[in-house]
């Protein structure tokens, strides 16, 4: 198998709210819940030769806060690990959006 850079799907908002309704209701109050991270840092791992999507890694800061590792994949599902990898996304809280429904 392998990938051609369309995997995935999207999801209604209905269903995204009731996916991260869930995990909010299965941590406690103030553990980080979402992530952000700029385009131009995609932008520069999808323009990578050969990478046709990125994975996302979870992972534990130093100390013990939720992270996200994102590294480009090529065709063959193989981790581009000579290429950019990225940490040290913005963590929500405390920088999150006004309130919707993803995150209320």
């Amino acid at each position: 198998m392998s990938f051609n850079g369309n995997e995935g799907e999207f999801i209604t908002l209905e269903d995204g709210a009731a996916m991260t309704a869930r995990y909010r209701s299965s941590v406690e109050p103030g553990t980080v819940t979402g992530q952000f991270v700029g385009k131009e840092k995609l932008i520069q791992i999808l323009n990578q030769p050969g990478c046709v999507g990125i994975r996302m890694y979870y992972g534990l800061g130093e100390h013990n806060e939720n992270s996200v590792v994102a590294v480009g994949v090529d065709s063959n599902e193989n981790d581009i690990t000579s290429g950019y990898i990225i940490d040290y996304f913005i963590k929500c809280p405390p920088r999150c959006s006004k309130q919707n429904a993803l995150n209320s």
